[in-house]
């Protein structure tokens, strides 16, 4: 039996957050040399009232826990959906060494789209990017959480 991505954990993840009524992204640290999951997490926005609990932010502060350490070099983290200006900042204080994404976010990303933070002048450490990872399943998720909200 093959073995589960860290993409296909994030979608798990993803696809939890909305039966809890959340956007649905989640997120997965993996350590880099092992492959080991660290932390998952979906979105917990509505849960926490918190606007902050987006999925990548609770993922990382798991992890972080977990490692016992504010820096994550080594780790690399997966995400269903490009993250927003916030969380590539906390990927970017972070020092995740990778990231890992699956639809792109043409209305509120931080990365391809929008501030793109780890192109500035101001960020002092930009993660290896790749994009597209599991995009079909992320977008269609998405989709289908809003198309049931209208």
């Amino acid at each position: 039996m093959p073995a589960v991505t860290p993409m296909e954990i994030a979608l798990q993840e993803a696809r939890a957050a909305a039966e809890r009524g959340e956007v649905p992204i989640g997120a997965v640290v993996v350590d880099g040399s092992s492959g080991e999951v660290v932390a998952r997490a979906g979105n917990e926005t509505r849960a926490q009232n918190d606007p902050t609990a987006h999925a990548e932010i609770l993922a990382i502060r798991r992890a972080a826990a977990v490692l016992g350490a504010e820096r994550l070099t080594g780790c690399d983290l997966y995400v269903t959906l490009e993250p927003c200006t916030m969380c590539a900042a906390a990927i970017s204080f972070a020092r995740l060494r990778r990231l890992y994404y699956g639809a792109e976010d043409p209305k509120g990303g931080g990365v391809v789209y929008g501030a793109r933070f780890f192109s500035q002048p101001t960020c002092h450490h930009k993660p290896e990017v790749y994009g597209g990872i599991g995009e079909v399943a992320a977008a269609e998720i998405l989709r289908g959480f809003f198309a049931a909200r209208r």
